[in-house]
């Protein structure tokens, strides 16, 4: 089995609870995700399996999308709903829908955000979180992230428990709970994320993600490959160099090749046969006329 999962993660698990229950389910140990998702969190999960595992790490430079609920009137803890009230202020007088969209517009673009406390990020080899726990506090490095679009979504007025909606198109590494927070400071007013889902990952959107439940049903139908997506879907916005079949077979014995005269853009890049990923290259870091493999796939070798 070599392919993606397309999985919708429900609330109340982890990412690693949903790739160690696939591998319970599915007997394969070569499984993993491509981008954590808290557990109070839903929506699209990819999981790569068999040699689609491999291409994980190239998919850093992937946007996803978001919708988030942002609830004004209160901090907490852990800039979401499953923190505990730092700051509660009463909203007299809630922020008409333009005052709103005027101060959501203003994070579009590339933005520094400070990551929360509680989050995995490590600092002198400790995560976040940890330090959290423990009652202290260090000082957190800000990290550049990009907003491609972001838009308020329904209500057109902030709700009578002071909550709006948005939707947020962002780079990986974006923590939408800090936006939220630092859009309700913005506005005036303390503010946490109450609600967020994940509604597209890596060129998945939530339409053709998969549930467990129907995971298992294909299981039990000995059905389960017909759910695999292929591993191309992911890397379509890359560049890449389509090869001939006798460079075909070049590539997968992982050769390296003169550089080509029209040098992709991205780097490392695809190199593709017939609408199949056969490897991923890079220009030589000391050659400059040469590109090397960084990463074989086995999954069309004959």
């Amino acid at each position: 089995m070599n392919g993606i999962l397309p999985l919708y993660k429900p609330k109340g698990m982890t990412s690693h609870d949903c790739v160690m229950k696939l591998r319970r389910l599915l007997h394969i140990k070569k499984i993993g995700h491509t981008g954590t998702l808290d557990p109070a969190v839903e929506g699209v999960l990819p999981i790569c399996i068999g040699e689609a595992t491999k291409i994980i790490p190239f998919l850093v430079h992937l946007n996803k999308e978001y919708i988030a609920n942002i609830h004004l009137g209160i901090s907490t803890t852990t800039e979401d709903s499953e923190g505990e009230i730092l700051v509660q202020e009463d909203v007299s007088t809630p922020p008409s829908y333009d005052e709103v969209e005027e101060v959501v517009q203003q994070f579009e673009g590339t933005i520094q955000q400070t990551p929360p406390m509680y989050s995995a990020i490590k600092v002198k080899g400790k995560k976040l979180y940890e330090y959290a726990r423990e009652n202290k506090t260090v000082e957190r490095p800000t990290r550049e992230v990009t907003i491609h679009d972001i838009e308020v979504l329904r209500p057109k007025n902030i709700t009578d428990d002071h909550v709006f909606q948005m939707r947020v198109l962002c780079s990986r590494g974006t923590y939408i709970r800090t936006l939220c927070v630092d859009i309700g400071e913005k506005l005036g007013y303390p503010a946490h994320m109450s609600y967020l889902i994940r509604t597209m990952s890596d060129g998945f959107t939530l339409a053709e993600t998969v549930t467990f439940e129907t995971i298992e049903k294909a299981i039990q139908e000995e059905n389960i490959t017909h759910l695999l997506q292929r591993v191309e879907k992911c890397v379509q916005g890359i560049d890449g160099i389509e090869v001939d079949e006798h460079k075909k077979n070049k590539v997968l014995q992982g050769q390296k090749f003169v550089l080509p005269n029209e040098i992709p853009q991205s780097n490392p890049f695809k190199m593709m046969y017939q609408n199949q990923l056969l490897a991923m290259y890079e220009i030589h870091p000391t050659k400059e006329n040469e590109i090397k493999p960084v990463r074989v796939f086995n999954m069309y070798k004959e």
